[in-house]
This record gives structure tokens, C-alpha cells and sequence, in this order.
């Protein structure tokens, strides 16, 4: 039987300064986590390269995506981003896009595909915001399309935060649904608007979450039907999440996971998943509550005999 394809590059991490609050090192860890605990094996790591300008183009304005490669941006638009410029970040960033793509792909081929990386969701055609620099779910949608792999798209957003750059840069297209449950109370201050947004009270707990979630996913699925979903699965919806707002146990973040991957491959369903965001005081926490994706994709993964 085949195994998860998981996806990785060492150059997912970049140097960031000294106490920067961006948890850059969790994507060697996932990894590293991964394999310590046997939930993976070296042998279904699939490494990505970077992808060409031209795919970057797809989504984000010429003249932005120079600026941001060559380190040209304005002071103002670096701050926005959050991240401070270096020629490592530019080689993790596009990596990471490439990354993205590359699970699209395998997701397309075995029907369900993790990366370690992804779901940079705040990123607009011709800005960044919030640690995002390129939109890698919009960016691996338009290759994929443009390809003649899948037509029509659902992107299902359930880190905490509205997928904002997502939802804009799909706001006239048909072709891909967004949907984005995400914490009211949270960045971004101005949301955007999905093709559904379901906008959760502060401190929701697991078992109000799920239910919330049990009312759209399968009616979503039968709606959309989808070539591919884009899963973009942020463990920051977690009680512990130091920009979360939300209440979910380790047990919930599970449940969900587990329960998005079921509903999509039992429905015959292709699955991209992407980790999203995650922010602790613990990193050896944080790390276990990204690692609940992958341990629910192993499983599904075996259960349907993918």
C-alpha cells in the first residue's frame, strides 16, 4: 500500500533576529516530529523546488513580486508584511510556494497530500500582510488551472483568522469557492468576503466548533464538487494560541482535522493540506498541535486504502 506524500525543504526555514515572535524553526520540527514519532518515514518526503516568476505572476502584480525578491520594497509595505527582508526568506517563501504546488499535485494523483508549510492567506495580488508574503493556495489554484489539472476549486480556510488575500483575489470567480470560519474578533480588522464566511464567537470551545463545522462541510462539498480542496488546516484555533482567540483542545484540533479529511475523501474528494498558522509560548506544544494534521491524514489515508 502507498504512503501519505509528505512534503518538505529545508529551506522552509529562514534565520529571523533574536525574539522575532514569527515561529520560523516549527517547520524543521513538524518534520522532525514527524519522524521521531514514526507517524512518517524519511521515504515519503517529497521535496519541492522553487516555482518560476511567471507562476507568482499568476496572483500577484510583476512589479510587487520584483520589489519583494530583489529587497526593494518600501519600509512601510516590509512592516505590513512583518517579516524582516532577507535573500534567505525570499528562497523560503517561494519554496514554500512551490512546496504548495507540489502537493496539489500529489493530492491530484494519490488523494491526499500534506505539506509541512503553507496557507499564507493574507497575501494580496500587490501586497503583503500578517507574515504572508505570496498567496501559495491562490498561486498553486491558478498553476493547477492554468495546467488543465482541475477546473474548479474549493479552498476550505479554517485557520483562526479570516482568509482575507484568498477570498479578494477570488471575489469575481467562479471557478473557486473560498470559505473561511475564522474568529470575529481578529485579524484581519477588516475582513473581506468569502464565497462563505462563518465568523466564530471569542472562546468557542471543541464540541460548538465541530457541530458549526459538521453544518457546512458535507453541504459544501455537494455544492462545490470540487476537482481538489485546498485545506488549509491553522492549529492556531487553539486555547493556547497566543493570537487565537478561540478554545479548542488538542482532542478538537483532531477531531476537526480528521473529520474535514473524511468527509473530503469518503466524498471521493482530492485533498491539499497546508498547516496554516500556530503560535505558542511552548514550541514543543506548537509543534504537536500542527503534527495532529498529518497524524489524522495517516489515518484516513490508510483507512480508505488510498
Amino acid at each position: 500500500m502507498s504512503q501519505l506524500p509528505v512534503i518538505y525543504h529545508s529551506d522552509y526555514v529562514a534565520p529571523l533576529p533574536d525574539g522575532h515572535r514569527f515561529p520560523m524553526p516549527k517547520f524543521r520540527l513538524l518534520r522532525d516530529r514527524l519522524l521521531h514519532d514514526g507517524i512518517i518515514t524519511p521515504n515519503q518526503i517529497y521535496q519541492p523546488g522553487e516555482p518560476p516568476q511567471t507562476w507568482l505572476e499568476f496572483v500577484h502584480h510583476p512589479n510587487y513580486v520584483n520589489a519583494y525578491r530583489q529587497g526593494t520594497l518600501d519600509a512601510k509595505a516590509q512592516r505590513r508584511i512583518g517579516l524582516p527582508w532577507s535573500a534567505a526568506l525570499v528562497k523560503r517563501t517561494c519554496t514554500a510556494v512551490g512546496g504548495t504546488i507540489l502537493t496539489a499535485k500529489l493530492a491530484l494523483e494519490h488523494g491526499l497530500a500534506c505539506n509541512t508549510a503553507g496557507g499564507t492567506h493574507h497575501a494580496f495580488p500587490d501586497y503583503g500582510s500578517g507574515f504572508c508574503i505570496f498567496n501559495d493556495l491562490a498561486i498553486a489554484t491558478r498553476v493547477l488551472q492554468a495546467q488543465g489539472r482541475v477546473s474548479r476549486v474549493l479552498i476550505l480556510d479554517l485557520d483562526v483568522h479570516q482568509g482575507d488575500g484568498t477570498a479578494w483575489i477570488f471575489r469575481d470567480d467562479a471557478s473557486v469557492f473560498t470559505f473561511s470560519m475564522h474568529c470575529q474578533e481578529n485579524f484581519p480588522a477588516r475582513k473581506q468576503s468569502s464565497d462563505l464566511d462563518v465568523p466564530l464567537a471569542l472562546g468557542m470551545e471543541d464540541d460548538a466548533y465541530l457541530n458549526c463545522l459538521a453544518r457546512h462541510v458535507p453541504d459544501l462539498l455537494a455544492q462545490v464538487q470540487p476537482d481538489l480542496v485546498f485545506y488549509d488546516a491553522g492549529a492556531d484555533p487553539h486555547k493556547d494560541d497566543l493570537l487565537g482567540k478561540l478554545a479548542l483542545t488538542n482532542t478538537g484540533i483532531y477531531r476537526r482535522d480528521r473529520f474535514v479529511l473524511d468527509s473530503c475523501v469518503q466524498a471521493g474528494y482530492p485533498v491539499a493540506c497546508v498547516i496554516g498558522g500556530g503560535y505558542g509560548q511552548s514550541m514543543d506544544d506548537l509543534i504537536f498541535r500542527h503534527s495532529l494534521l498529518h497524524r489524522a491524514a495517516v489515518e484516513v489515508y490508510q483507512a480508505h486504502r488510498l
